[in-house]
């Protein structure tokens, strides 16, 4: 992710980067060897080293005056410590989902991020990338009456990458807390915090759920669900993927369908694609962190609060499957 991250940084014209953090591997001459993912290119970067600072060591980061922004991409047991250092030093913060491990340590960097001098904002791209932008809005608009049923879609192979931290369940939560999540935070990002979720689900890889399919009760009374897990077999790939049901029209999203991505069956009309803006969410989301430091407006898109309520919706999730009831939250 720090790759994908630092590609992104690329393409934003007021964005320099200026260092980098690694407890592991640093830049050997300038260049990063590229790393796997579920979306993106996986290449290689190269670093003119005479203008970019490497280091092991986080408190030279944060000690040094230059920087402005610190952007966390390391695995998830070690957010809140880094984060809150990050905050105490008055840096602007944006830090990888999930927040934290545990929805108390997620609140724990809520509260730093509430009282510091930084902003602070989860990267939770989801809300920011096109096609869930698009959909955020057409809900928020009633552009096709209220929404009777949603149900979202996310499912991989077993990721290639970061095996030793994500098939530990005690480390990353599995993929109901590192993928799953993406959608548990859009479902209340368009309607709301749910008030009761049920669950099914199993772990097959982590110790903890690694498929889970979710009924969200939400205010409005529309049928919310969502699937998502890192089980599917070899061959399957990934896919994210949405079907809305509105009262004048379904909508219809896959990632996999190109530029027929997301199409649209309107009540009275041909059946269409919509056209979204280029670039994915992790462009989009960087962007908007940059604009909110140089306009001195904290981020509002997504919270540190959005960030810890969804790992307690995972939570909740868990839970409900443990137990085979309905859980309040």
């Amino acid at each position: 992710m720090g790759l994908t991250h630092l590609k992104a940084y690329r393409n934003i014209p007021n964005a320099r980067v200026v260092a980098l953090c690694d407890a592991v591997r640093l830049p050997v001459d300038g260049m990063l060897a590229a790393a796997g993912g579920n979306i993106g290119e996986d290449d290689s970067l190269h670093f003119d080293m005479s203008e970019v600072k490497a280091t092991h060591d986080l408190a030279e980061l944060l000690a040094d005056p230059s920087i402005d922004l610190i952007d966390i991409c390391v695995p998830t047991l070690a957010h809140p410590k880094l984060a809150i250092a990050a905050l105490q030093a008055g840096k602007h913060v944006l830090c990888e989902k999930p927040l934290a491990r545990t929805a108390v340590a997620a609140r724990e960097i809520a509260a730093a991020a509430a009282s510091a001098k930084g902003f602070f904002m989860p990267g939770m791209c989801i809300r920011f990338w096109p096609e869930y932008a698009w959909l955020k809005q057409a809900i928020a608009e009633q552009r096709y009456g209220r929404v009777l049923a949603a149900r979202f879609r996310r499912v991989s192979e077993p990721p290639a990458w970061g095996r030793e931290h994500f098939f530990d369940g005690a480390k990353s939560g599995g993929a109901i807390l590192d993928l799953h999540i993406h959608d548990a935070d859009f479902v209340q990002y368009c309607f709301g915090r749910p008030t009761a979720v049920f669950a099914q689900g199993f772990s097959h890889y982590s110790g903890a759920i690694d498929h889970v399919v979710a009924q969200y009760q939400v205010t409005g009374g529309a049928a919310v669900s969502a699937e998502g897990g890192w089980v599917m077999g070899e061959g399957h790939g990934f896919e994210m993927a949405f079907t809305i049901i509105f009262e004048n029209a379904t909508v219809d999203f896959n990632c996999n369908r190109g530029a027929d991505g997301l199409r649209l069956f309107e009540k009275g009309q041909v059946a269409r694609s919509i056209a979204v803006p280029p670039g994915d969410g992790y462009l989009a989301e960087l962007s908007y962190m940059i604009e909110c430091i140089e306009t001195h407006q904290a981020p509002t898109i997504v919270t540190a609060s959005d960030a810890a309520s969804a790992v307690e919706i995972c939570e909740a999730e868990a839970e409900s499957i443990r137990s085979g009831k309905l859980v309040s939250l």
